[in-house]
Order: C-alpha cells, then sequence, then structure tokens
C-alpha cells in the first residue's frame, strides 16, 4: 500500500495469527519487529521474517528487538521461537511485565481460554505515554483497554500512521473479554475508539486484515457494534465463544467432542460467557458448536468436529 512508509513492511495473516509490523532502522541497528502470531505458526512466522529481511538486505543484523501490543497468545505465540532465531529482546506492556517472568497462565488469559504459548522471557516494560523510534521515526504509545486491559496501541504522527492492533479492525474489534469477568470494558473500548477518532491517521494497521485508509468508516462501524454490544451484553459473550471454539478448533484441527469439553472444563473465559448466556460450560459448547455447523464452519464426523473453513 503505498500509504505504508518504505521503512515498514506488513506481514498479514490470518487466524490463529496476527499479523506482523517489520521497521526497518538504520544500518547500525537492525530491524523491529511487532507482535508474533500464535504457537502453531511460530516456525511460519520466524521464516516470514527472515524473508523479508533477505528481501531488505538486512538478514546479517537481524532483528534488535520485538515488541507486543499485548499479550493474548495469537499476538505473543510466536515469542520464543523469534527470540531463539534472532537472539533479540522481547518488550511487553508493562502491566504484564511480572505476570510474564512469573509466567502465571491465569492472568495472561492463556489457561481462561484453552489457548496456548511457550513462555519467553521478557527484557523490559513499555508504558503508555512513552515513545519508541521504530523504522527511523517516533512512535506515540496509547493505552487501547477494551479487548484488553493491558493492550497498546503505536502512532506515528509523522506518517500519520496508526498500528491499532484489536483495538480496532476494518470491520469492528476484538472480543471485549474484561466484560465476561463482570469488569468494565465497553466504555473503556469506547473510549478507545474516542482516542483514535482524535489522532492524524492516514493508515490503520489491524491485529488482523489488511491495512486500511477508511479509519472514519471503520470508526463508525465501530461504533454501531459497541453500541449494540452495550445495548445487550450477551451479544459479545455470544460472540467470545464462538469465537473461541473457532480459535482451538482452527489449532487442533479435528478433535472429539468429549475430549474437547473435558480440556476444558478449567477455561474461565468460556464458563463465564456460558454463564452470561445462562448456561453451563457444556452447554455453551453445545450452543457454539451448533452455531459453527450452521455457519459452516465445522462438521461432525461421529463424536468428533472437524474444521472447515466455509
Amino acid at each position: 500500500m503505498s500509504l505504508l512508509p518504505s521503512t515498514m513492511h506488513v506481514i498479514q495473516r490470518d487466524w490463529l495469527s496476527c499479523n506482523q509490523v517489520l521497521f526497518f532502522d538504520d544500518e547500525a541497528s537492525g530491524a523491529s519487529l511487532v507482535d508474533s502470531g500464535y504457537a502453531k505458526h511460530a516456525e511460519m512466522t520466524v521464516a516470514l521474517v527472515q524473508r523479508v529481511l533477505a528481501q531488505r538486505g538486512c538478514s546479517a543484523r537481524g532483528l534488535r528487538q520485538l515488541v507486543n501490543t499485548h499479550l493474548h497468545s495469537d499476538h505473543c505465540g510466536g515469542n520464543a521461537a523469534i527470540a531463539r532465531a534472532f537472539r533479540c529482546p522481547i518488550f511487553v506492556p508493562a502491566s504484564q511485565l511480572d505476570a510474564v517472568r512469573r509466567w502465571d497462565e491465569e492472568i495472561l488469559t492463556f489457561a481462561g481460554t484453552g489457548q496456548r504459548c511457550e513462555r519467553f522471557h521478557a527484557e523490559g516494560g513499555i508504558e503508555p505515554g512513552q515513545t519508541l523510534l521504530l523504522g527511523q521515526a517516533r512512535w506515540e504509545v496509547h493505552a487501547a483497554p477494551g479487548h484488553d486491559p493491558h493492550s497498546l496501541i503505536l502512532h506515528c504522527p509523522e506518517h500519520r500512521v496508526l498500528v491499532s492492533a484489536d483495538a480496532l479492525w476494518e470491520n469492528g474489534f476484538g472480543v471485549i473479554f474484561p466484560e465476561l469477568e463482570g469488569e468494565s470494558g465497553f466504555a473503556e473500548q469506547r473510549a478507545v475508539l474516542e482516542l483514535i477518532e482524535g489522532l492524524d491517521v492516514e493508515l490503520a494497521i489491524p491485529g488482523h486484515g489488511a491495512p486500511f485508509a477508511d479509519v472514519r468508516g471503520a470508526l463508525e462501524r465501530a461504533k454501531r457494534r459497541l453500541d449494540a454490544m452495550h445495548a445487550d451484553p450477551v451479544r459479545n459473550a455470544r460472540n467470545a465463544l464462538r469465537v473461541l471454539i473457532k480459535f482451538l478448533l482452527l489449532d487442533r484441527e479435528r478433535v472429539e467432542f468429549e475430549a474437547f469439553a473435558h480440556d476444558l472444563r478449567d477455561a474461565a473465559v468460556l464458563r463465564n460467557s456460558g454463564r452470561l448466556m445462562g448456561m453451563d460450560l457444556r452447554e455453551a459448547l453445545e450452543w457454539g458448536v451448533r452455531e459453527l455447523e450452521a455457519q459452516g464452519q465445522l462438521v461432525r464426523d461421529g463424536g468428533w468436529l472437524v474444521n472447515r473453513d466455509p
């Protein structure tokens, strides 16, 4: 895309993995990477990053750092593999630095969603209000709670580019997870949308999907979606169940339902989503499977669930 500065490269992914953003610094510094995708695709992420670095003639220097916008497994699942391949330090949202160093899978949400992430070491934390030098330009770090209380977005006034992570996609935003736990999230998401509205942005790079220039249109669509969820919070719970079950099917590809339900017996996020819908965990899983089957997102093979891309 012509609006993307020459010092940047977006590796567009699909589910399970988020997009990766590479920033090319000066000759002495090497490149920086934002986000690393899911564990299942970790080696692919390493290969994709190596390819882009080689194309840019900077494979010898490699990466000088990896920065995470937030620590959901589809954004940090490749961290350990990237660190091994490039021997680069990792920087995470400062509010989760301690949880990473203790590797608390409850706080980091991996246990609650039934997802996986290889343990990694974080060198340090990134704070809202901080300025990062990426791709020879200054990027302002902004807090973006809503989808995740610890999430960050990055804005470059010089290039008028926003790395919006899961706070804003071309058509929506990520699940508002705090609301599933009885905590405030809708108000925070609205404040993030208003924050983005006040920034000078010509191009947004979302966590999922292609970069887009119609930021105003995306904000209007996001606001309408948020209004509907705020009016009926069960919408958020239903969306979370569908998304999380589909995510796990993409990871496993084929799984026996009874084993699936057993493995998720302690998945608090799924249980809480069901509770908001007036269901226990098993009922919620059965509901989500029926929904995805009706949408052509999976097929049943006896007692097995088989992922399908419609």
